[in-house]
């Protein structure tokens, strides 16, 4: 892709004690760093998507003004665009590519801030479901760095309902005989657009479905909108690189390090960063009580939840304006804090 550039991150022994050989952090860069280097945003992306899918809260006039900040938007491991088994060269590819962790990818972008660009402290991170796990994993392994952070729609440990509505996910791909155990030729095409189904059920709310807001946005039908918005954003993504994804996400754990050891309340209680922590209302999978139990350990956190029939997509960058709207005035506002 020729807007991004990529960091050279070597081979990363990895929390798994796999090693990801000439692992490539892939980002791109918005606005200037000033003189000071204190205006620096972090924008990590999320499950499936790629920093571009970051950039519908990225823009003059917003709380993400490039005129203003200078916004770095890394990569996920195994999105495509990073290493991933899609990309990687062997024995990293296909079903070869080794078990990335929230931990993995946070210390590699930690080392892009730092031995890229010199940056010792960070303004804000940023992010949504993926993103927002990210952006806790940032503000508790790097406490003296980070000085705001504003997770959307995620949690800093993944729940076991959680962990359990990603097996039906993964399930989906994997029951699918062109699969192949992960070393499929052609892409098991029926697997994914089942997982696209099986995402549907979930990533908006019941109410979402029951006001038919899909027919607002354009699609014919409910059936048209499970095919052109949700089978289509699945099929159109490589089979191995979402379940690279999943692995990652089911084992989202923020104290799983050397640092807390396991210790979850004591890592929640290693972010000093000030933290406006936005769930979903109706977010199905990242419901607001699990940001409520995380917030309340938090010595410098304020929940802000999003009020929204949008479900997990609620806080999706620029999905629905209004959500949108709101996000943006929460960034806007710990930023000038």
């Amino acid at each position: 892709m020729a807007d991004i550039e990529i960091f050279e991150a070597g081979d990363l022994v990895l929390q798994s004690g796999e090693t990801l050989h000439r692992a490539k952090l892939a980002y791109k860069t918005y606005g200037e760093l000033n003189a000071n280097k204190n205006n620096v945003v972090v924008f990590p992306t999320f499950f499936g998507g790629q920093h571009t899918h970051n950039e519908g809260i990225i823009g003059e006039g917003r709380a993400l003004d490039p005129s203003k900040y200078f916004i770095i938007v890394p990569n996920m491991f195994g999105n495509s665009v990073s290493s991933s088994p899609s990309n990687a060269a062997r024995p990293d590819n296909a079903d070869g590519f080794p078990k990335t962790s929230l931990y993995d990818n946070v210390a590699c972008q930690h080392r892009l801030v730092t031995e890229v660009f010199g940056i010792e402290k960070i303004a804000l991170v940023v992010g949504w479901s993926m993103g927002a796990q990210q952006t806790f994993q940032w503000g508790s392994l790097f406490p003296e760095m980070v000085e705001r952070i504003v997770p959307i729609c995620g949690s800093a440990k993944t729940s076991r309902h959680n962990f359990v509505f990603l097996e039906g996910v993964k399930a989906a791909i994997t029951t699918d005989v062109a699969w192949a155990g992960g070393s499929y030729n052609e892409p098991p095409l029926l697997g994914l657009r089942a997982m696209g189904r099986v995402y549907a059920g979930w990533a908006v709310s019941q109410a979402f479905y029951r006001e038919e807001v899909y027919l607002t946005l354009g699609y014919e039908s409910l059936e048209d909108y499970l095919v052109r918005f949700w089978e289509a954003r699945r099929t159109s993504a490589d089979a191995n690189d979402l379940l690279a994804m999943i692995w990652t996400w089911q084992n989202a754990d923020i104290s799983n390090n050397q640092k807390y050891g396991g210790d979850f309340g004591k890592a929640l209680c290693g972010i000093r960063a000030k933290a406006i922590v936005m769930p979903g209302r109706t977010d199905l999978y990242f419901p607001p009580e699990d940001n409520e139990l995380e917030v309340a350990q938090m010595p410098n956190a304020e929940l802000r939840p999003i009020e929204s029939i949008w479900g997990h997509l609620a806080g999706g960058p620029g999905f629905n304006p209004p959500d949108a709207k709101f996000v943006d005035e929460a960034i806007t506002e710990i930023l000038a804090s």
